[in-house]
């Protein structure tokens, strides 16, 4: 059995992913790591520094680099994503495939359980996914966020050759027709520090990400800034070893939990149906790219 990682990345450096540390975090289990690294001309001479950078840390063999131009017109619904995914994905040649974004990161501790899912993965001919659990850190790496409105699971690590594809904005996979994959929940979690920056940095990131959305000539009105939303709650745990040092630099003084509580109307929906959750399990209306089974 065969593992393929990969990934993909744009401008890392300018918006302070930890995207190498994100890769390190896969590369144990992997056998090659696809990496796709994206620029700002069709000649892919233009980036912000993220693929020298990401050449010279990664100098074995298994780490295998793409450059691919980020064409502004495919800004539909932040299906560039999908399509970046999709470049690395092609070029996979594992049996197994281990995705992971360029704000995520696996724990060293869930090892053993990704690759008892690798093994099920491999085995059965009625699955082709594996599902992990996400932790949403969110205005620093000691709160994240847990409610409705943000995912608790997705497929991470999918079968090779099985037509499957990387889904509008490359949350997930399914079938090219829109159909949805039969997977397992595993014991594994994806670390997930996007909303974890510094809030200079977040409001770059807004501004870049609704370009991608609503094309390139959109423009954000309002400069971002971090909020006592619903759902947040204190993190006491481990992350993962490889990602410490960018915690280190990118830790701040924001202390969100201490903020005004910042709700809106909708959130008496949020509250309910997280209240249904932490009693049965169940949660309610869930969105998924999966069907989940035994």
């Amino acid at each position: 059995m065969k593992v393929s990682g990969i990934s993909f990345i744009k401008n890392g450096i300018t918006l302070g992913y930890p995207f190498l540390e994100g890769i390190l975090s896969i590369a144990p289990l992997c056998d090659e790591v696809i990496i796709n690294v994206g620029f700002n001309n069709p000649e892919c001479t233009e980036d912000d520094g993220t693929y020298d950078y990401l050449k010279s840390k990664l100098t074995d063999p298994k780490f295998i680099f793409l450059k691919s131009w980020w064409d502004p017109e495919v800004s539909s619904q932040g299906l560039i994503l999908s399509q970046q995914t999709n470049i690395a994905l092609e070029k996979a040649t594992g049996d197994i495939i281990q995705y992971i974004q360029g704000d995520e990161a696996v724990h060293e501790d869930d090892y053993d359980s990704i690759r008892k899912g690798y093994e099920q993965l491999h085995s059965r001919d009625d699955i082709q996914g594996l599902v992990f659990n996400y932790l949403h850190l969110y205005g620093n790496t000691n709160v994240h966020r847990h409610t409705r409105s943000v995912y608790r699971r997705e497929v991470r690590a999918i079968k090779n050759n099985q037509g499957l594809v990387s889904w509008k904005d490359a949350q997930g996979f399914r079938y090219p027709d829109g159909s949805k994959m039969k997977a397992i929940l595993i014991d594994a979690r994806i670390f997930h520090y996007g909303w974890a920056r510094p809030q200079d940095v977040m409001d770059q990131k807004i501004k870049s990400f609704n370009k991608l959305y609503h094309g390139k000539d959109h423009e954000t009105e309002n400069d971002f800034s971090f909020r006592r939303i619903w759902g947040l709650k204190a993190f006491h745990g481990s992350h993962p070893k490889v990602v410490q040092p960018w915690i280190a630099k990118n830790t701040h003084e924001i202390d969100i939990l201490n903020f005004p509580k910042s709700y809106i109307l909708g959130d008496w929906d949020l509250m309910v149906s997280d209240a249904i959750e932490r009693l049965t399990g169940w949660r309610m209306g869930e969105f998924r790219n999966y069907k989940l089974v035994k």
